[in-house]
């Protein structure tokens, strides 16, 4: 005979969830001899203090073995994994037992295993009471028939009495699943919330984890940007330069090419092939320059203000080098705003800062055209903003209309 898939799955609930809360007895019952023990002997003896420094020393060293065996029966029977708190220190001094007493960690341990322990432990026996009342009332003529005759007439009255039992049973039985299972999830909510970290420990740990993601992914893109460089550089670049030297020997080795047309087309496609050299260098300094990579922030920037169609002052106080991501979004967020200036500012100069100071390093782009940038207008400034904004960093524009337009960022750059 086949049983039904969804009556298999049932059964296989109710004896994982009744295993689970008949394996939760005797740990939450745990700490009920320690403090019973307490309060009697020091009813009986009098010595208050003595008794409950006693009772609060077993208490603070059952709490992590309790706390430790809860963890394990709910990995072990329901599959939650319960996560560890920050760890305890290595060393244990009174300082460092002083933390742990003013930590909500061991207040929300002993809340668990001192108040809410006993009361998920009635809650067990009652469903596993539940469930055994279901089974006996529902084979109740299976023991009825094992009596003598005449008790069942003059005692037991089946009659009347056993098919009640029967149905009793049943309907406890068929209670039982859903019981288990509300006082199963309780508990593991209970324990979740108590046993493990905080609120505020979990968000500091995913706010750690996202940090640190995010940190793998400007390195990752960096790190593939600056290999797109490199092909460029070793593979397309240096096909078109080939190209640009034999066009231009054709042109110089052979003057007596048939056809002003041919000298023509030839001359054109010189030309155009300078031009995509000049545009892929470009391309190529925009990607991730090489004297960035090679000879830090400082060489760069002396090169980008070089090529600048309008005077930049560059200052740059910086001793070393800092973080190469930092230095990166740094030196785009000045190529962008020197490029925002040229193509938008009508300026006639422009300024370049860029200081370490502490642990901080200063970005200022400063001009004196016509003002009125928006950065929260949609613009290639909100882009920047948002790159900056990768690394920890901090954006502000100050532009008012007519000048001068003052770009300035801040990133933490850590030794």
């Amino acid at each position: 005979m086949m049983i039904p898939p969804v009556l298999r799955r049932s059964a296989l609930r109710v004896r994982r969830d009744t295993g689970f809360l008949a394996a939760g007895v005797t740990p939450h019952l745990g700490l009920v001899p320690v403090w019973s023990w307490g309060a009697t002997a020091a009813a009986e003896t009098g010595n208050w203090a003595l008794v409950l420094t006693v009772s609060v020393a077993l208490i603070l060293l059952g709490v992590p073995v309790l706390t430790a065996v809860q963890r394990y029966r709910h990995r072990a029977l329901l599959g939650v994994d319960i996560p560890r708190p920050t760890p305890t220190p290595e060393r244990w001094s009174w300082a460092a037992v002083a933390r742990l007493l003013s930590s909500t960690r061991i207040w929300r341990q002993l809340g668990y295993h001192l108040l809410l322990g006993p009361l998920m432990a009635a809650l067990e026996l009652s469903v596993l009471a539940m469930a055994a009342a279901g089974l006996v009332g529902a084979v109740t003529y299976g023991w009825v028939w094992v009596l003598p005759a005449g008790v069942r007439q003059d005692w037991f009255g089946y009659v009347t009495q056993a098919p009640c039992y029967t149905v009793a049973g049943i309907a406890l039985l068929c209670a039982v699943p859903w019981t288990a299972g509300a006082v199963a999830r309780s508990e593991s909510r209970s324990a979740l919330a108590l046993l493990g970290p905080s609120r505020a420990q979990r968000l500091q740990e995913r706010v750690e984890y996202l940090a640190g993601s995010r940190t793998d992914l400007i390195e990752a893109v960096d790190a593939e940007r600056h290999r797109i460089e490199r092909d460029l550089h070793d593979g397309t670049q240096q096909r078109l330069v080939s190209l640009a030297v034999n066009l231009g020997l054709a042109m110089a080795t052979r003057p007596d090419l048939p056809g002003e047309a041919a000298r023509e087309v030839i001359a054109e496609a010189h030309l155009e092939a300078k031009e995509a050299i000049a545009e892929l260098n470009d391309l190529l300094r925009g990607l991730h320059p090489a004297v960035l990579e090679d000879r830090g922030l400082d060489a760069a920037l002396s090169g980008l203000a070089a090529r600048a169609p309008l005077p930049v002052r560059l200052r740059v106080d910086l001793e070393g080098r800092v973080v190469r991501a930092v230095e990166a979004v740094a030196y785009f967020v000045i190529s962008e705003a020197l490029a925002n200036v040229t193509k938008h500012a009508r300026a006639t100069r422009a300024e370049v800062t860029v200081r370490r100071v502490g642990k901080v390093l200063r970005v200022n782009v400063t001009d004196d055209g016509l003002g009125g940038a928006d950065a929260s207008a949609g613009t290639g400034l909100s882009g920047l903003a948002k790159r900056v904004g990768s690394v920890d960093g901090t954006f502000r524009v100050s532009s008012p209309v007519g000048g001068p337009t003052t770009i300035a960022a801040e990133f933490p750059c850590e030794q």
